[in-house]
């Protein structure tokens, strides 16, 4: 079998800041003597929403693994060319600025049916920069989906993975790769992503308080740090949108600033078993 790791042609990386996007790249350079080919670009969209412990392993794992990677935010402009920047690790937002500006622009919140923030804020961004670096001809004309590169999908996620029709781009899938094999990984590192594990998952992963994310997952995260809160509730207090529907993340729950006072009351009345939805930024 062909090691799936292995990259013959110009290839995007995916990384989104969490542990299995890392240790897919760790895989690609270790089938590759520890270097980045030449033909493959690693990228981390940033929406200024993520936790500081993400912004800090992302760097981490560019040091420890001396290994590239561009780090992009969404800008607002007419010209594609221009519709990111390139930041670092001291630079990022860490205040919405980039999702902030997004918001803007479109004059109403995204929510689990529009989900504009994932395909502006991470695969349109890259897209942009890659078009630049010519990897891509062009990327207005093709599947903005099948441009952002190779993803971290694990085995374990067959139902996310059947959305990917090139299977090349999920090497850990062919793999065979599960959440268990990452955790193993990672318990044997000198470095982590330093935010807690509930049965393999990261809940304050990725932009922390996701709507995407299970109502009780967000109260708690509200109830662990009240902070992470603010920019949400201010977000769906700027009622930008002619439509109510358009000034709140989701419809079929409290607001933000209600799940911050729901917290600080110490209700629970959300259902516990509730799922979250899947999305392209989250590992």
């Amino acid at each position: 079998m062909l090691n799936p790791y292995l990259i013959t042609e110009p290839t995007s990386i995916s990384f989104s800041g969490g542990r299995t996007s890392a240790y897919m790249l760790k895989m690609i350079l270790d089938a590759h003597n520890g270097v980045l080919p030449k033909e493959a670009i690693v990228c981390f969209a940033n929406t200024g929403k993520e936790e500081e412990a993400t912004l800090k392993f992302v760097n981490d794992c560019s040091v420890n693994w001396n290994v590239p990677i561009h780090w992009l935010e969404y800008q607002d402009h007419d010209d594609p060319a221009l519709r990111y920047k390139e930041v670092t690790y001291e630079t990022a937002a860490r205040n919405g600025e980039p999702f902030e500006a997004l918001i803007r622009k479109r004059q109403y919140l995204p929510n689990p049916v529009t989900r504009y923030c994932t395909s502006e804020l991470k695969i349109r961004t890259m897209a942009c920069f890659l078009v630049q670096t010519g990897l891509f001809e062009d990327w207005t004309k093709s599947d903005v989906e099948n441009q952002s590169g190779w993803m971290g999908l694990r085995y374990d996620e067959a139902r996310r993975a059947a959305k990917i029709l090139d299977k090349r781009r999920i090497p850990l899938f062919t793999a065979g790769v599960t959440i268990k094999d990452i955790s193993e990984f990672w318990d044997k590192q000198s470095f982590n992503l330093e935010l807690p594990t509930y049965n393999g998952r990261t809940l304050a992963g990725n932009c922390d308080l996701c709507f995407l994310k299970p109502a009780n997952q967000v109260a708690t995260l509200i109830a662990e740090r009240p902070e992470r809160a603010i920019w949400w509730a201010n977000m769906e207090g700027l009622a930008l949108a002619t439509r109510a529907s358009g000034n709140v993340f989701r419809q079929d729950r409290p607001g933000y600033a209600s799940m911050v006072k729901f917290a600080a009351d110490q209700k629970t009345i959300f259902d516990p078993d509730e799922e979250g939805i899947s999305c392209y930024c989250g590992d």
